[in-house]
């Protein structure tokens, strides 16, 4: 990097408004608590090696053709116009008439591009398992995918579910750990430890899980999806993985380009061919292209930035019933994929034991008490389950809610007229037992005549005797009963900061520093680089004559408007006003 780099950067950075300067830093990575004092510093910082080995390692194969093609001697036309040109020179790659910076040519030059063949993800079939005709590969393709979207969608919902249980941990680089995944495993969620790691990263892309402390949990979108349809769902995820693309992937028209040309997307970053691999992986895990690397005819608008072809993904799907076969033996069997609504609210009564186009629920007293926990009644079961039921409600099963429902309720939890928690029942030896119960010590329960209060929350202490398999209810401070929801669900993510706010002081600090005479800021500047390092430098000086003339010195000191060094030439001091200097270089 020469000054001279430095200087025409620097007044090209002064030129900028502050949208598409604030767009150059985030771009460059440039920290807004950098301590840069004016653009000059600026303009340094960017060009230095590291920052430019840094930037180039970000350009798309068509950006990096075009650096070449300039930096090897091609007219600048090649460069200097369109998308490309405007690229670049927003992220201060080249300048404004499209030549590259010499610090960037530099970094282009010692760069070793990827083996974009040896890196691409696997496409292609088995040869033997090829069609024997293009239609029938076609038809083949679209049903394997359609397949795939409608594992893939049922296996999030399961790990959503799974989630909503109970927080699904993380170990520190956001992964799932390893007994999560064989809980999602054992539990029937998913087949492998790749699908685990690849439908979390989908559905925290699609904004249904988000990280918390250590932990994934459901967020609210994720609860509204759990009670859409399967093609509804896959259509939104499949929006989202797209939407979360690379842009060196992506097309002009918001699709995505053939994966064959995807790992040499960024010819100078050695991470990218296994980041490409990464990204390949989720579209085939959600059924957006096919095992052989092309996208279904069903998702094709998709791949070419429009909407998807809902009708055609539908009539490969599996048929959704919205009835169930109750059987005496207290199970449930759904003989197709049951409806994603009727399937929550019947989950929530009843545990799934199996998963596939026919599955089966099953109901026991544990169950039933944990719907009549969250709310339900004897009577909302059965309402429920008669409408679901193409053979009625069988007389164990019909027998077991009521044996549930009469015992569960005897305890009730809600706030008294002090703002303290009051467990009330009926049944006074329960209360006992209650009192000298040693887990539910931190409740701190203490008699209040027939009552037993505490000074934790009402939820709280509603949950914490669940949780003991106490029958209770909450009650409201009238008595009615009151639905809980123990769901954790994952925070309201903060809104975005304005990255124009963020970087305001810094803005501020670049501006300030140059004042309105740019030239005399960085004529300034060489000035006191030069004095620091004693350097010995050509000083063009105007004189009041008219004429210019030229004193070679080794600069010693700046200050009040004046410049003091030694005169080579004389072997004099002398001292210079800064006002009358036009100009410096090397000597």
């Amino acid at each position: 990097m020469t000054a001279t780099d430095a200087r025409s950067l620097a007044h090209d950075l002064l030129q900028r408004d502050d949208a598409s300067l604030v767009a150059l830093l985030v771009a460059r990575g440039v920290s807004p608590t950098v301590t840069w004092s004016d653009a000059f510093d600026a303009a340094e910082a960017l060009l230095e090696p590291a920052s430019a080995e840094r930037a180039v390692v970000t350009v798309t194969a068509v950006e990096a053709d075009a650096l070449g093609a300039a930096i090897r001697g091609a007219e600048p036309e090649a460069i200097a116009a369109g998308a490309v040109r405007d690229a670049l020179y927003a992220r201060a790659l080249v300048d404004p008439d499209g030549i590259p910076y010499p610090a960037i040519a530099d970094a282009v030059r010692g760069q070793v591009p990827t083996d974009a063949a040896a890196a691409a993800p696997a496409t292609g079939a088995p040869a033997d398992s090829a069609p024997a005709t293009i239609a029938d590969a076609a038809a083949s393709r679209d049903a394997a995918a359609a397949e795939q979207a409608f594992a893939s969608s049922g296996s999030l919902s399961d790990i959503l579910h799974t989630a909503l249980a109970a927080p699904l941990s993380r170990i520190g680089t956001g992964a799932l750990g390893a007994t999560e995944r064989r809980r999602l495993i054992e539990s029937g969620a998913v087949g492998d430890a790749d699908a685990a790691d690849e439908l979390v990263e989908i559905a925290a892309r699609a904004g249904l899980l988000a990280g918390q402390d250590r932990h994934w949990l459901v967020t609210a979108a994720g609860v509204q999806w759990l009670r859409t349809g399967t093609v509804a769902r896959w259509t939104e995820v499949a929006a989202a993985l797209r939407a979360h693309l690379p842009a060196a992937v992506r097309t002009s028209a918001g699709g995505w380009l053939s994966l064959d040309r995807w790992a040499g997307a960024h010819p100078f970053d050695p991470a990218w061919p296994r980041r490409a691999h990464s990204e390949a992986a989720l579209l085939r895990r959600w059924g957006m292209v096919a095992p052989d690397g092309e996208a279904p005819r069903w998702a094709a608008p998709l791949a070419a930035g429009s909407a998807v072809d809902t009708d055609g993904l539908q009539m490969l799907l599996p048929s959704e019933v919205d009835r169930v076969y109750l059987q005496n033996d207290l199970t449930a069997i759904a003989p197709g994929p049951l409806q994603p609504q009727l399937d929550v609210r019947l989950r929530s009564m009843a545990r799934r034991e199996s998963r596939a186009q026919a599955s089966t629920y099953r109901f026991t007293a544990d169950t039933l008490a944990g719907a009549l926990t969250a709310g339900e009644t004897a009577e909302t079961l059965r309402a429920f389950l008669e409408e679901l039921s193409l053979t009625g409600l069988p007389q164990p099963l019909a027998y077991e809610i009521e044996r549930t429902a009469r015992r569960h309720g005897t305890l009730r939890v809600g706030p008294d007229w002090q703002g303290r928690t009051r467990v009330t029942s009926d049944d006074e030896a329960l209360l006992r037992t209650i009192a000298v119960d040693q887990a539910l010590r931190p409740l701190g329960l203490v008699r209040d005549g027939a009552d037993l209060v505490s000074r934790s929350g009402a939820d709280t202490a509603f949950w914490v005797l669940a949780d003991a398999r106490y029958p209770v209810v909450a009650v409201d401070a009238d008595g009615a009963r009151r639905r809980l929801d123990r769901h954790r669900l994952a925070d309201e993510p903060p809104a975005a900061s304005d990255p124009l706010a963020v970087y305001g002081p810094l803005l501020a600090r670049l501006r300030a520093a140059q004042g309105s005479d740019a030239e005399a800021a960085w004529l300034g500047r060489e000035l006191e680089q030069a004095v620091r390092a004693r350097a010995t430098i050509v000083v063009a000086v105007r004189l009041p004559d008219g004429t210019a003339r030229e004193f070679t010195i080794e600069a010693t000191g700046l200050g009040g408007g004046r410049l003091r060094g030694l005169d080579k030439m004389v072997d004099v001091e002398r001292t210079l006003p800064v006002s009358s200097i036009s100009g410096i270089r090397p000597a």
